[in-house]
């Protein structure tokens, strides 16, 4: 069979990664200018940078940045190895194996090889001791200047979003792209001296990384591109600074991942050669729609709905995700998506794992769309068989414009008119069939998923450059971080919390996730706080009887709603700022977060109680300390990566690549494939 143009693209380039070998010397040179991975040197042609030479040269003797991200080399000079090696690793080049591409370089006893971004052939730098004894053209060039500045550029990029150092502490693990992975022990400052002026004296701090054998590196402050967090299912394996060990590890994983992006490649192609109209530009009923809006509407839910309504500008089918705090308003961006897809003609589905929720959504729709010309219709198996088959009657005639539902929406007997948009509340619930029951209905359907905590496998995607991510890390105005309590189970403390909160007039949530016991553990509450009123909500109990309860409690006709984790989600109630978590190490480190995420709704200080009984393991310590750390507002989506830290980085196609995972990192690991999808993608543009 007959390969497309894009397939033989993505293979050339495959091909070409593992055919590469030491070519022969070519040209010598007296000299070569060497330039930093930079954005402002990136967009140069390497015909300007022989053209400027001179400039440059003269620039380097007085301005800092030109000092700071250019090297100048002649033959016969008098210059350190290690202090070349140093420098191009200050400059932004990976060390490799072999070099390959731009940016890359390499050390071989008294030889270097290097391929400046500001060339278009790598150069071998000979050395005898301290001297440069040659430097000549290897026969490595490129063929697209601009193609592989792009992949550079996209590379910086990368780098940026998976260093993730933030409250980076002493003892953690860290991984340097060119030395592998190390403890940090702490910054260490060092006298520095510049190179221009006045060779003014200055003190520099750097990352202090401790390798095996008492081996240390010093990173500057700055420079962390090279950095990333090492995140995996077990404890890493310490590296040995300047072994080669590390580079024939990151090359073999590094084939790995182009074989697997190049799979994913196809998949995803295959998907986007489907394409619909574009949408057109928002109208009257949608902006009455944002005028309703009771709120401010936050920066980063502006960008992501901007994020939206752009790519449904286009002619590739969105798959969005929008990963942000609960109470964050994601529903407000899901309801303004699907009027949107009305405004355009289209039927939208929102699915949401519990008729609780299902009921709460719909309720909020109804309220915000009472007053337009939307039918909105919410399906679940509440309803009577009657009522079921006037509902899908509207479905499947298109006059209802926006349905609500449970699973009860992935049933063979639902056929929508004209579907358009799917918004799958809480995305981590579903499977990937039952995702897919919709696009068997229209290939070019429009997904958008909503998720406090990303699983894993969605996570990856959005990292990898195959699906796109919005996040919403701003809180609502005066909306206030939650206190988390975390303490061993005591009568004292929780008759304390609950009088607490019903002396100021609010309610309390008391989760207890056994269902034979929960009935004992009312009596047992009632005589601990005898002046509480309670109300128990199970997953066993009739729908309608549990909304009653939902409704009788949104309606405070009672104070403590005793619950098991049914409660994870839909209920928006802004009059409920107390959580109180029984045997807590028995929940998932995101599923406690979502948990905790029902209190904190309102302006008033909520307070989160997670309580255990007798010893805890090392896992459920780490839980709940990553609880008490994620207090701050907008941490729903560094939860999910720490969740990954602690359960073990999963895969992305199958348990193979959980090794690869393990050996350099997930943030690492993630960043290759990112650039591995990229660069295949940069090929066949």
């Amino acid at each position: 069979m007959e390969k497309t143009c894009t397939e033989a693209s993505i293979d050339f380039l495959y091909e070409r990664r593992y055919n590469t070998h030491r070519m022969e010397l070519l040209n010598t040179r007296s000299s070569v200018l060497i330039t930093a991975i930079t954005p402002y040197f990136l967009e140069k042609g390497n015909v300007w940078f022989q053209e400027n030479l001179k400039q440059i040269l003269d620039a380097r003797k007085t301005q800092a940045f030109f000092e700071n991200n250019t090297l100048f080399l002649e033959k016969d000079q008098q210059f350190s190895l290690s202090e070349l090696l140093r420098k191009l690793d200050e400059l932004g080049y990976e060390k490799v194996l072999n070099v390959e591409d731009i940016g890359e370089f390499d050390h071989r006893g008294g030889i270097v090889d290097v391929f400046p971004i500001n060339s278009n052939k790598a150069l071998c730098i000979e050395f005898v001791g301290n001297r440069i004894d040659s430097i000549q053209e290897l026969e490595i060039q490129i063929e697209d200047e601009q193609k592989a500045k792009e992949v550079l550029k996209k590379r910086l990029k990368s780098q940026k979003i998976f260093s993730d150092l933030h409250g980076l502490k002493i003892g953690d693990s860290v991984v340097h792209l060119d030395h592998g992975v190390a403890r940090f022990t702490g910054y260490t400052a060092f006298e520095s001296i510049h190179n221009f002026h006045d060779r003014e004296n200055s003190v520099r701090k750097y990352y202090t990384l401790e390798y095996a054998q008492g081996d240390k590196l010093y990173v500057p402050l700055g420079l962390e591109r090279k950095l990333s967090r090492y995140i995996g299912f077990a404890e890493p394996h310490i590296s040995r600074l300047g072994s080669l060990v590390w580079q024939k590890t990151k090359r073999k994983i590094r084939e790995d991942i182009e074989k697997l992006a190049k799979e994913l490649l196809e998949l995803y192609a295959k998907r986007e050669m489907t394409t619909r109209p574009v949408y057109l530009p928002e109208d009257e009923i949608e902006r009455k729609l944002r005028a309703s809006f009771p709120y401010q509407e936050t920066p980063d839910q502006m960008q992501a709905l901007h994020d939206i309504y752009n790519d449904l500008s286009r002619q590739e089918p969105m798959d969005r995700i929008v990963c942000g705090d609960v109470g964050f308003g994601k529903t407000e961006i899901a309801l303004r998506a699907m009027v949107h897809a009305s405004h355009n003609g289209y039927q939208s589905a929102l699915v949401a794992p519990t008729t609780i929720l299902c009921h709460q959504h719909f309720q909020n729709f109804q309220n915000r769309l009472k007053d337009l010309p939307i039918h909105l219709e919410v399906l679940s198996r509440v309803q009577s068989k009657k009522e079921q088959e006037r509902i899908l009657q509207g479905i499947t005639q298109g006059t209802t414009d926006i349905v609500i539902g449970t699973h009860r929406l992935f049933s063979r007997d639902v056929e929508f008119k004209n579907l358009g948009l799917l918004v799958i509340d809480d995305e981590q619930r579903f499977g990937v069939k039952q995702k897919e029951r919709f696009r068997e209905m229209r290939s070019s359907l429009d997904v958008l998923s909503l998720s406090a905590t990303p699983i894993p496998r969605t996570l990856y995607m959005a990292l990898s450059s195959l699906k796109k991510i919005s996040t919403i890390q701003t809180p609502p105005q005066g909306r206030l971080a939650v206190k988390t309590i975390i303490s061993k189970r005591k009568d004292v403390l929780i008759k304390e919390a609950i009088e607490k909160e019903l002396a100021r007039k609010g309610q309390v949530y008391y989760l207890h996730n056994r269902i034979g016991t929960i009935e004992l553990v009312k009596r047992v509450l009632q005589k601990l706080v005898p002046g509480a009123t309670f109300g128990i909500a199970h997953g066993r109990m009739r729908e309608k009887e549990l909304i009653q309860i939902v409704e009788d409690f949104k309606n405070k006709k009672f104070g403590v709603l005793l619950a098991t984790t049914i409660i994870e989600n839909g209920l928006d109630l802004a009059n409920v700022s107390t959580m109180i978590v029984e045997d807590a190490t028995k929940l998932g480190l995101a599923q406690a977060y979502q948990i905790k995420g029902r209190v904190g709704r309102s302006n008033t200080q909520s307070y989160a109680y997670f309580l255990y009984s007798g010893r805890l393991s090392p896992k459920a310590k780490l839980r709940l300390q990553a609880l008490k750390e994620a207090e701050e507002l907008g941490s729903g989506y560094r939860i999910a990566l720490r969740d990954l830290e602690i359960r073990g980085a999963g895969n992305i196609l199958g348990k193979e690549q959980s090794g690869s995972v393990n050996a350099v990192g997930l943030n690492l690991y993630c960043q290759m494939l990112s650039e591995a999808v990229e660069k295949l993608k940069t090929v066949v543009q």
